[in-house]
């Protein structure tokens, strides 16, 4: 079983609710339709239920009642939400009404969903911003405890199974945190182990790379490695992490052994940690343009509870994987 079907299957598994806000976008409900005919997961869609169906009818769906329906104009959970809002944000100026007015927007309404319990995840992106999809979050669903960062992971999958776990690497952080301090950095790693195991079902062994390794060079940016990965392991003491690494002694077990003969992670890594988002941005793209791998992602990971933020350009066949995902990190929460 490849990742791609590995992931379907999994979210099938736990049949998790994921809310799609932009319910008129066709790619959105095209997946949606697939997602709801391959009994992946349920689906809710916001917005008025005669466009929708309208809209489904043009596009030739003809499962879209499968669906849950929700019109932000006539919700009975309209009142409790905004009275949420106005206790979460009130020193921010948030009245009943102001929060009331905001629950109107799609986005807001699917992020309270979420964060009440009533869908265990939220997707969107394909016609909205990144901002205006994560500005929501932010503010109401926020960060998993201990975590001050969003970051965001791509999942690289290679013919070479000679490393990594059989070609499987984790990447962090390629979209999100262009330059991350120790705190950030350690908090992206634990992040990322965590999305490892519960979208992969792996044991996440990672590396903190930087272009020494293990002290073969001695600058500013390879101290804020080190001291990322000290502070990576008291925040989870569980984790199999090292640092610092190149690259070449973090994924190829003959280099690791001779640079880092003491490390259990050197040559094993299966979870990269890039220390900036240049890096990792560079790194991820060279392994997709010309290693050719299966490139999943951006993933976003360490809010409280799944928000996936789509790319506008994202296929049907992204956003399926996408709404997939994002049942698999509501399953581990």
């Amino acid at each position: 079983m490849n990742l791609r079907d590995k992931i379907i299957s999994n979210a099938k598994k736990h049949n998790k609710k994921i809310v799609l806000p932009e319910s008129m976008e066709e790619r959105t409900l095209k997946a949606a339709s697939w997602i709801l005919q391959n009994e992946v997961g349920q689906i809710v869609l916001i917005g008025k239920k005669d466009k929708i169906h309208e809209e489904a009818k043009s596009l030739g769906i003809k499962n879209i009642d499968k669906a849950e329906i929700i019109d932000p104009d006539n919700f009975d959970k309209l009142e409790l939400y905004a009275e949420i809002m106005e206790e979460m944000r009130k020193s921010k100026g948030c009245t009943k009404d102001v929060a009331i007015g905001l629950l109107k927007n799609p986005l807001y309404l699917a992020t309270m969903m979420v964060k009440h319990g009533d869908a265990d995840g939220e997707v969107a992106g394909a016609m909205n911003a990144t901002g205006d999809v994560l500005r929501p979050a932010f503010q109401f669903v926020k960060t998993l405890p201990g975590i001050s960062v969003v970051s965001s992971t791509f999942i690289m999958q290679l013919d070479n199974e000679s490393i990594g776990e059989k070609g499987l690497f984790f990447f962090s952080d390629c979209a999100v945190n262009p330059d991350p301090n120790e705190q950030e950095l350690a908090e992206i790693a634990v992040s990322t182990a965590k999305t490892a195991r519960d979208i992969a079902e792996i044991e996440p062994r990672v590396a903190m790379l930087s272009f020494s390794t293990k002290g073969s060079a001695e600058h500013a940016l390879v101290t804020k490695v080190r001291n990322a990965t000290i502070i990576a392991r008291k925040l989870d003491p569980n984790l199999l992490i090292d640092g610092e690494f190149q690259l070449d002694a973090a994924i190829i077990e003959s280099i690791g052994k001779k640079k880092a003969p003491n490390s259990y992670i050197a040559g094993r890594a299966n979870v990269l940690i890039f220390p900036d988002l240049q890096s990792g941005n560079i790194g991820y793209k060279l392994v997709q343009r010309m290693a050719g791998a299966l490139t999943i992602g951006p993933i976003l990971q360490g809010m409280a509870k799944p928000i996936s933020d789509l790319s506008r350009g994202a296929t049907v066949e992204e956003i399926v994987e996408v709404i997939a995902i994002t049942a698999n990190q509501a399953a581990g929460i």
